[in-house]
């Protein structure tokens, strides 16, 4: 019954954190976490729409 009991009570734990992570709005957003920029197979850094990699007019 304890077994049982601790089981249930670590993977509900497990479960709310992992629900709480996913729900994140800054989950898929590097640079709110100041994660990597993006780069091409060379090393270069992929120009984005915005940002210090835009091209330039």
């Amino acid at each position: 019954m304890i077994d049982i009991f601790s089981l249930a009570v670590s993977h509900g734990l497990m479960l709310i954190v992992a629900w709480r992570l996913m729900s994140r709005p800054d989950l898929d957003d590097d640079a709110a976490r100041g994660g990597p920029r993006r780069t091409d197979l060379l090393g270069r850094p992929i120009a984005d729409d915005q940002g210090e990699n835009a091209p330039h007019a």
